[in-house]
């Protein structure tokens, strides 16, 4: 698991950590990321990246109204289209042949893409949710990677173009390979 401390530190932790008392007065989940940013201790992805965005035109617009429609659009991948893909995704991969599983994946599978349609049909033939690329996108994007072992956003061809659009941003590929860099230094030696 990581934490950033500050902006170009990284510090990664294990269960006990997450468990400990001392993170749980940061993160009161215990969950990851969480960061310290000039002294403020902040936690949920969304509200980390709103924040970078206070700083940064390029996620956060200066103009009112695109800086309102951009965090609108950071709402909405964070609460109506990250909930069922994770719950779908939770669902495959760690409950997959209990009987309760097999009843709901049906289920789960139409609302997942009842909200696929839906975004994909705001999205149409946009390069980005919105005029341009914003803190929306990147947090979209992020969500819309959650079914990678499941070719549930390939089935929206706009959508899966949009990610891999998104995806391919110079900034995008540099923060991937950071965040993979410490996991692979850390990485227990193969067995």
């Amino acid at each position: 698991m990581g934490i950033g401390r500050g902006r170009d530190k990284v510090r990664l932790i294990d269960q006990n950590v997450q468990k400990s008392a001392d993170y749980r007065a940061w993160q009161p989940f215990g969950q990851v990321p969480a960061i310290v940013d000039d002294g403020l201790m902040l936690f949920e992805s969304g509200a980390i990246v709103l924040h970078i965005g206070e700083h940064c035109d390029t996620l956060l617009p200066a103009d009112k109204r695109q800086r309102a429609r951009a965090i609108t659009w950071s709402f909405a991948a964070l609460n109506s289209i990250e909930p069922p893909l994770q719950e779908l995704g939770l669902l495959n991969l760690l409950w997959a042949n209990e009987d309760w599983a097999i009843q709901r994946r049906p289920i789960l599978e139409a609302f997942v893409n009842q909200r696929l349609n839906d975004l994909s049909a705001s999205l149409g033939n946009g390069e980005y949710l919105e005029e341009r690329f914003t803190a929306a996108d990147l947090l979209m994007t992020t969500v819309l990677r959650i079914p990678r072992q499941q070719p549930i956003v390939e089935q929206y061809g706009n959508l899966f173009a949009y990610k891999e659009r998104c995806e391919a941003r110079p900034g995008f590929q540099r923060a991937l390979r950071a965040q993979m860099q410490d996991f692979e230094r850390n990485a227990p030696p193969p067995v």
